[in-house]
């Protein structure tokens, strides 16, 4: 199936550096299965293939993002089950190596907080995650979220679900670039730009596309 998104701007990838093309006003990818397959003005797109389902977006259109200390945040974090832990542990996620022992840690219930963590990295506009995971419950929540892992990559400070902590530019945290043959793997932000994402932050996020499959949408 085509599908075409759209938002009222399109950033394809890393902007600022002089050799990407410009953000594009009322641009669209086309996405047949999980691959781009054109990327340009929407009216264009809409020309062209006219039988192609349509959706429209507001803010920007971007690559996906990456988050750093993928491990900490999914095998040493737990987040509690909403709504039936919430009254006895909070809302908050916990870590801390005394905390997580009161809490009697199993593998299967490591596997399920790593499905609920992964569904607050998509509605974070998060594509991948870096990081080694030995946990088997963890990786295969991982692998079944559709979220790519790559290898362990620097950071300071504590792990955070904000793919942008510690970041001066959004365009730090883009996880590869929307042209023809890429994966279908992006973001969609009620912002107007990456300069107001950095600022807004990622909770903006209004939809995650990983493989052509739309994983969160905001409600």
């Amino acid at each position: 199936m085509l599908t075409i998104h759209t938002a009222e701007l399109l950033v394809t990838g890393p902007t600022g550096t002089g050799t990407g093309p410009a953000p594009l006003p009322g641009g669209a990818v086309l996405v047949e299965g999980d691959r781009i397959a054109r990327v340009g003005p929407y009216e264009e797109l809409a020309a062209a293939y006219p039988h192609a389902r349509a959706r429209s977006w507001p803010g920007v259109l971007t690559p996906g993002l990456l988050v750093r200390g993928g491990d900490e945040l999914l095998e040493r974090t737990y987040y509690p089950d909403d709504p039936y832990e919430i009254t006895e542990l909070g809302a908050e996620p916990i870590s801390g190596a005394e905390a997580l022992a009161d809490l009697k840690m199993t593998e299967p219930r490591w596997g399920n907080s790593a499905r609920r963590g992964t569904q607050k990295l998509l509605a974070r506009g998060v594509v991948a995650v870096a990081g080694r995971f030995t946990s088997p419950a963890v990786r295969t929540a991982v692998v079944r979220s559709g979220l790519t892992v790559v290898p362990p990559a620097p950071y300071e400070g504590p792990a955070s679900l904000d793919p942008l902590a510690g970041r001066t530019a959004a365009e730090e945290a883009f996880h590869g670039v929307l042209e023809p043959g890429a994966p279908a793997r992006f973001a969609v932000f009620a912002v107007s730009g990456p300069a107001e994402l950095l600022v807004e932050g990622p909770t903006t996020c209004v939809a995650t596309v990983i493989g052509g499959r739309l994983l969160h949408r905001r409600r």
